[in-house]
């Protein structure tokens, strides 16, 4: 793969900016916000700012052009999350707010996923407006990826209702400059047990609620056992097949109390092809049909509710699409072909919202959410080197998926 000999200067200082910035999801994410919309400004564009409810956080979305209305459909989006994962409990050599730059890479928390990838466009940005006649761009950047992805689906919305419609969009997460074409769906659930109480003597008198919720977690590793063996194989993905797992579970007070309540979250990683909708009507319909009349024949208050969470479809992309291939061109990665990753990205909301999308971006997936978190110069510099060819020539249509 070609790509510029060393990173720009501009880039490595704005990653080094950005990094800086704490924007753990569960905190605001304003002050990379702020970075950018004062960036934009200064270059005389008028980048528009979406609050969510509390004020805290925003998405912001910007027409690199001095004349956005003339761009209002069309162009390609280049698209970034702002938030990043936390780093409580991580043991890092360096402090993860602080960029640190050793042994041609440069650490700290969220450099490679992804405030790398939004601080190279926003250090190209005025050579993007300067090209805007021949390639219109936009700049995304979303809050809460990490978590709910509240913030881009509110973007797609505020989009469509002020009537701006983008041709395709490129999303930044780190793929090494791959395009990636298909990603699995994300969807989880919180599962509540209510039992009844009592002392531990008189266990058969009350209803153990993490026992019947061990129940319902061995039912949930049954079905993905049931996938690993029967399901339909996609061989673009690692792991081949969904999944289905138990990450989080709590309850109880005290060994010699019987437990009242218990609560677990489980979460599946759907193939783009998979019916998680049926998936988790099945695992309710067991509970609803085999645990809880047995609950309620001790205790007609027992009962097991589920609180449904992140739900993320699948995405898929015709490899053909016209935003796939300007991507893999002006990457220089055509060798490498196209390919499909398990985590989950905002493509699939792009992609619902009628705008053709491609997942490409600098750095690897594999370093990201670890303690001394990097991206290299040497993917830096390839980042640099697409953002040159993407501007060197006029941009197709793309609006065909």
């Amino acid at each position: 793969m070609d790509s510029l000999n060393s990173p720009s200067a501009a880039a490595l200082a704005m990653i080094d900016r950005l990094i800086a910035v704490p924007t753990v999801s569960r905190d605001s994410n304003l002050g990379v916000i702020e970075i950018a919309r004062d960036h934009l400004a200064a270059l005389g564009l008028k980048p528009q700012i979406f609050y969510d409810a509390s004020g805290a956080k925003a998405n912001l979305f910007c027409t690199l052009a001095h004349e956005p209305e003339r761009l209002k459909t069309g162009g390609l989006v280049l698209s970034g999350h702002t938030d990043v994962v936390p780093v409580d409990g991580q043991d890092w050599t360096s402090d993860p707010f602080v960029a640190t730059h050793r042994d041609g890479r440069i650490h700290g928390r969220g450099a490679a996923d992804m405030k790398g990838f939004i601080a190279i466009a926003l250090a190209w940005a005025d050579r993007f407006v300067a090209a805007a006649d021949s390639v219109p761009l936009h700049l995304s950047l979303t809050y809460e990826e990490e978590t709910t992805f509240l913030g881009v689906r509110n973007l797609v919305a505020d989009l469509a209702e002020r009537g701006i419609r983008p041709a395709a969009c490129l999303i930044g997460e780190p793929t090494d400059m791959q395009a990636i074409v298909a990603h699995k769906g994300k969807r989880d659930c919180v599962c509540r047990v209510r039992g009844r109480e009592a002392h531990s003597s008189l266990a058969p008198q009350a209803v153990n609620a993490i026992e019947f919720a061990a129940q319902l977690v061995s039912y949930v590793h049954s079905v993905a056992e049931r996938h690993a063996r029967e399901e339909p194989r996609d061989p673009r993905f690692a792991v081949p097949h969904s999944t289905l797992q138990t990450g989080v579970i709590a309850g109880g007070i005290a060994v010699n109390v019987v437990p009242r309540d218990c609560e677990f979250t489980f979460e599946m990683r759907g193939l783009p092809s998979a019916d998680t909708d049926r998936v988790f009507a099945e695992i309710e319909a067991y509970a609803r049909r085999e645990l809880e009349p047995k609950m309620q024949a001790v205790a007609p208050e027992a009962g097991i509710r589920f609180a449904p969470g992140m739900n993320i479809p699948a995405f898929g992309i015709d490899p053909a699409a016209a935003v796939v291939q300007l991507a893999m061109e002006r990457a220089g990665t055509r060798a490498l072909g196209t390919g499909a990753v398990s985590f989950a990205t905002e493509a699939s909301v792009f992609m619902r919202a009628g705008i053709p999308t491609v997942v490409l971006g600098p750095g690897s997936i594999e370093q990201a959410h670890k303690p001394d978190e990097y991206i290299s110069y040497a993917q830096v510099a390839a980042c640099d080197a697409f953002f040159a060819r993407l501007i060197a020539q006029p941009l197709p249509d793309l609006r065909h998926a």
